[in-house]
């Protein structure tokens, strides 16, 4: 039986069929493809424990354990906005055992510096899209509106007053909010948290007015009447929230925001696997209850394909380009 070459190997295997024609590839890759995975796939989180990179990739571990008859580790390397857990990933083998789960924070941080650390069209390959995650646009019971126009209206009426907290510069909750003030052409305050918890904290204090939250920090103390939703950020309604209406529907055109998480792999990895791990996924999200078990944490399931993933991780970079190019936001120093 032919040996399955090594990562390196198989990288100057498939230069040389290159050379030769497209005959070699079509070969080598499967042969590469049906032996994978031949030990434990980490899964690197760019960020540390609690995030939805790490919820996304820890609820789909076990199904895909069981699935490809090989442990699927998840392991966190967070710092740097995430650049560490990036390059490690980059830098390995393009063989399908070390794969890489970051946000949507990835296609908006090469646009913040003039030296980005890492970036997702260059040092990485789209594998699937796991979930998507809207946020929440929430504000105190003591502030005189009860609509996204009326919040919108204050604003542009006491211009520059009004603030928003965040779960951190550059955060997806940051996002939301400067993507909120651009298209509803209003000037309010960012205040920067460090985490979600005491953005809330002070949020439920009355320190801060109003907030893009995710879900789960917040809902319970809307259902409670302790704050007052307004809207959601994605392009539909969120399930667990029916009767909150999207931004769009609440007044501002063109408002769409999810803080999804997605699966890279390093440049080359055969095609064959990325497809055969975005398939694996999907059939782990459609599995009976697992979506239910997803909205409970404020995101909805998606499995895509790689060619769809990779053209929304384009789309996603080209319109966080514009909107960091419009609203002045740089790296955090």
């Amino acid at each position: 039986m032919q040996q399955i070459p090594s990562s390196r190997a198989a990288r100057a295997a498939a230069v040389a069929a290159g050379a030769l024609g497209a005959t070699g590839l079509v070969i080598a890759a499967p042969a590469l493809a049906q032996a994978w995975p031949a030990k434990p796939v980490r899964i690197i989180v760019a960020f540390p424990p609690g995030g939805i990179s790490d919820f996304a990739a820890r609820a789909i571990a076990p199904g895909l354990t069981e699935a490809l008859r090989q442990t699927v580790v998840v392991e966190n390397r967070g710092g740097a906005a995430g650049a560490i857990g990036t390059e490690v990933v980059a830098k390995s083998a393009p063989d399908g055992h070390t794969l890489l789960a970051h946000t949507v924070t990835f296609t908006v941080g090469p646009h913040m510096t003039a030296s980005p650390p890492a970036d997702p069209l260059r040092d990485v390959m789209a594998v699937t899209q796991i979930i998507d995650a809207p946020n929440i646009l929430v504000v105190t019971p003591s502030m005189p509106v009860r609509s996204v126009k009326e919040l919108v209206a204050l604003a542009a009426k006491r211009r520059g007053e009004l603030s928003f907290a965040s779960s951190g510069y550059g955060s997806g909750t940051h996002l939301s909010g400067e993507l909120f003030k651009l298209l509803a052409k209003i000037d309010m305050i960012h205040i920067a948290y460090k985490g979600g918890g005491p953005a809330v904290a002070d949020l439920l204090g009355g320190h801060v007015p109003t907030m893009f939250s995710t879900l789960p920090s917040v809902t319970s103390h809307v259902a409670a009447g302790r704050l007052r939703a307004l809207a959601v950020t994605g392009a539909r309604r969120f399930p667990s929230v029916p009767e909150v209406p999207t931004m769009i529907e609440a007044g501002v055109a063109g408002y769409s925001f999810s803080g999804w998480s997605g699966i890279f792999a390093p440049i080359g990895t055969p095609r064959e696997i990325a497809v055969r791990f975005a398939e694996e996924t999907a059939r782990v999200l459609r599995a009976p209850g697992f979506r239910d078990k997803l909205l409970i944490q404020g995101a909805d399931a998606v499995g895509s394909t790689p060619d769809e993933f990779a053209a929304f991780v384009r789309s996603e970079y080209a319109r966080w380009g514009q909107l960091v190019r419009q609203s002045g936001i740089k790296a955090e120093q």
